[in-house]
């Protein structure tokens, strides 16, 4: 059987600017992406079903018989088995969502139907990211644990709790930290660097090769995607992978793409001071939507940069490739591609210069960016 994961187009447009750079299904939530929470659950590879200036880097392989399955949707057993049993030119629906599809090609319509009655988690707003990734963490450390055998803590100095729920890959180093999984499982990825100092709440997990700075203080229902390194306050937060916060500031109820950089100092709000819900910038609606939640940070596009001291102000929305810096709170909506005038106004970061620093930060990873990665953000920009 060959397995699709496709992008619903309402459901992509509510999670921009997070989806300008990858499918719906490779957002991260909990330990994995959802794209290797599918794989794991289905033992085989997948490929993706999504924006066509998207599809070389995140190819659509066709056969005669296909499962297409909807990329904003973590699996569960249940939901996997009702998947495998689908007849031909079938869907598998709950509520008006479609979940999975069989067919030969991608489509719309269907003249057979069957509905799913079990819970399910679909990640259909931004928000939805950090919202859940605490019980996410819990379902993902259960599978990825479940029949192994942690690395053990031999560090004399490093204190932890409820050590059943704490789980240590290979090549892990922990100096003088406190694990705390009283409330929640702690993951701790292949290779990571836990500095001296570091105090971690679960649920929390920090995937491999990342770096937890010194004194950092790690609250729970957090997740730090692999190639990180943070440092100071972070609180019910994603970040995706490969991107930075190493100093002191708080982030909370937010959200991080990959290859961004937070200068020292900076920080977000994460509630207003009279309480009430907050509006958060949509790209559906063009405008500011009420979200129905008082806890709402940051959420910010790949590639985007801020200096020190930057102020985020509750329900900020920063699109993909910004340049930000300034000492007054920012806007709460910074379009892709902007570029501070450092008084709170923007001019437009010119593809040219966005494409050298991009190119300088992958190089410093040991990554290339190649024609695909330039071809997706010379995409973005003629979008805007």
């Amino acid at each position: 059987m060959n397995f699709i994961l496709f992008d619903e187009i309402q459901i992509r447009q509510s999670l921009l600017p997070l989806t300008f750079t990858r499918p719906v299904s490779e957002i991260r939530i909990g330990i994995q992406t959802i794209s290797e929470k599918w794989q794991a659950y289905l033992q085989t590879e997948v490929s993706f079903d999504t924006q066509d200036y998207l599809q070389t880097k995140y190819p659509l392989i066709l056969t005669e018989d296909n499962l297409f399955i909807n990329g904003a949707v973590c699996p569960t057993k249940a939901l996997v088995e009702a998947i495998q049993q689908l007849a031909p030119e079938t869907a598998l629906l709950q509520g008006e969502t479609i979940l999975a599809y069989r067919s030969k090609e991608t489509k719309n319509t269907f003249e057979n139907t069957v509905t799913f009655e079990g819970s399910l988690r679909i990640i259909r707003h931004a928000i939805d990211i950090y919202t859940h990734n605490g019980e996410q963490i819990i379902s993902d450390f259960e599978r990825i644990t479940q029949g192994r055998t942690s690395q053990p803590i031999s560090d004399r100095f490093t204190a932890f709790y409820n050590e059943s729920q704490i789980f240590i890959e290979e090549g892990v180093d922990l100096k003088s930290v406190v694990l705390d999984a009283t409330h929640g499982p702690i993951y701790i990825g292949k290779d990571v660097s836990l500095s001296i100092g570091a105090l971690i709440q679960g649920p929390f997990a920090i995937c491999e090769k990342s770096v937890v700075n010194m004194g950092a203080k790690m609250r729970r229902n957090t997740t730090i995607g692999p190639h990180c390194k943070v440092g100071g306050e972070i609180s019910n937060s994603v970040i995706f992978g490969n991107s930075n916060k190493g100093h002191e500031g708080f982030m909370g109820n937010s959200v991080i793409g990959e290859w961004c950089n937070w200068g020292a100092d900076t920080n977000n709000s994460n509630l207003k001071n009279d309480y009430s819900k907050v509006e958060l910038w949509s790209y559906v609606s063009n405008r500011y939507e009420n979200t129905g939640s008082q806890f709402v940070g940051l959420i910010m596009g790949d590639h985007s940069k801020c200096g020190i001291n930057t102020m985020f102000n509750t329900g900020t929305v920063v699109g993909v490739n910004c340049n930000i810096f300034g000492a007054d709170f920012q806007p709460k909506h910074i379009p892709s591609f902007s570029w501070s005038n450092g008084n709170g106004t923007f001019k437009t970061y010119h593809l040219r210069k966005a494409n050298q620093v991009a190119r300088a930060v992958l190089e410093r990873r040991g990554k290339e960016f190649d024609a695909v990665e330039e071809q997706i953000l010379k995409a973005i920009f003629e979008l805007i």
